[in-house]
């Protein structure tokens, strides 16, 4: 079966891992008809715009895109490429799995988490405030006299919605996903004892679809703070989590801490149309060009990608053979080296090319 897939290789090292990675993908045997889009600052000289009309059009139309990091530019265009993505395609679930694959410094062991972020709303909405302005004034004297508090005139304000709709759609993803995947339990991250009203209803709407799910999928939660503490004390217990915007964000880093860096973290931002897959680190512009970045977050996005196109055997060969390279660790980047000064340290395509080595073996 032939598929269709946006391909967007992104900016600073984006087309460097890209590359690499793509070639890793072919050897799988999976035929992907590859449609090349731009999008970040590379988009911006050609387009006038970071994220051009044409590049959307082609996720609409193949449903599936798998990116490179995107420098975002300042002050101009967008906030963000990805936020716009999200918001365009409404990709509602950022899915990050966590892994710590043999050969990878790490003060943990056996750490396998997946953190289901919800992608649409929470502070992350956009709905701010600026100090200063009218608007803002406004605000502050309706709040008080609403509610009776006083906010203080020197601030500034965001605003932070989390709806029964968005909560119930992202909660039931996490359930499915850990179906899907034998996966035991799903653990609901919030802050329901402080935020009452927004954290709360994402809590009482987890706990009603969880419902559902009695028998099939164990469930509890766990406050934010709490999760913090617990992820760096003993990470193996836990399995998938689920939390709004910007708790995901931030747990996703920590956990990308517990198996070694963003380096080794692949991403996806999921919706009901569409999907489109990614490394979750930067585009380093400072390394552009050097032949020195690690390659495996890109790898292991298309082991997801493949994994949602319905070609779980060519996803699982992809991964046992990066996880082999890793394990061995003789042809891996500086980052997977013991010393990041080891001479011995193989370059990006040097490292795919190991990969691919283990693929036709």
């Amino acid at each position: 079966m032939m598929h269709k897939v946006t391909l967007i290789p992104g900016d600073g090292i984006g087309p460097e891992i890209t590359e690499v990675a793509q070639e890793c993908v072919e050897v799988t045997g999976v035929k992907i008809d590859w449609e090349i889009a731009c999008a970040g600052k590379a988009a911006i000289k050609e387009y006038g715009t970071p994220l051009p009309e044409s590049t959307i059009d082609s996720i609409k139309k193949n449903k599936v895109a798998w990116k490179g990091p995107i420098t975002t530019p300042i002050g101009e265009g967008f906030r963000s490429v990805n936020v716009a993505l999200r918001k365009e395609l409404n990709l509602y679930t950022c899915l990050r799995p966590y892994k710590l694959y043999p050969g990878v410094r790490s003060r943990f062991s056996d750490v396998d988490i997946v953190v289901v972020r919800e992608n649409t709303e929470d502070l992350y909405a956009g709905i701010e405030f600026e100090l200063g302005d009218t608007d803002t004034k406004e605000f502050i004297e309706f709040i008080y006299r609403i509610k009776g508090e006083k906010i203080r005139e020197d601030s500034a304000i965001s605003i932070k919605p989390i709806s029964i709709s968005a909560s119930r759609k992202i909660v039931k993803a996490a359930f499915e996903w850990a179906l899907a995947n034998n996966r035991k339990k799903v653990t609901c991250i919030h802050k329901a004892n402080i935020m009452k009203f927004t954290d709360g209803l994402f809590l009482a709407s987890a706990r009603e679809v969880a419902h559902s799910y009695e028998g099939k999928i164990e469930f509890d939660d766990r406050l934010v703070d709490n999760m913090c503490m617990q992820l760096v004390q003993k990470p193996q217990i836990y399995d998938v989590l689920v939390l709004p915007n910007l708790y995901g964000d931030i747990v996703s880093d920590l956990c990308a801490g517990l198996v070694g860096g963003l380096g080794v973290a692949p991403g996806a931002n999921i919706g009901d149309e569409y999907a489109v897959f990614e490394p979750t680190h930067g585009s380093a512009p400072r390394y552009q060009g050097m032949n020195k970045v690690n390659p495996a977050g890109m790898i292991l996005s298309a082991v997801m990608m493949l994994q949602y196109l319905g070609e779980r055997k060519a996803a699982g060969r992809l991964e046992i053979a990066l996880a082999k390279v890793i394990k061995e660790g003789k042809k891996v980047t500086y980052d997977l080296k013991p010393s990041p000064d080891d001479p011995t340290a193989a370059g990006t395509r040097e490292m795919g090319e190991a990969v691919i080595e283990e693929l036709l073996k």
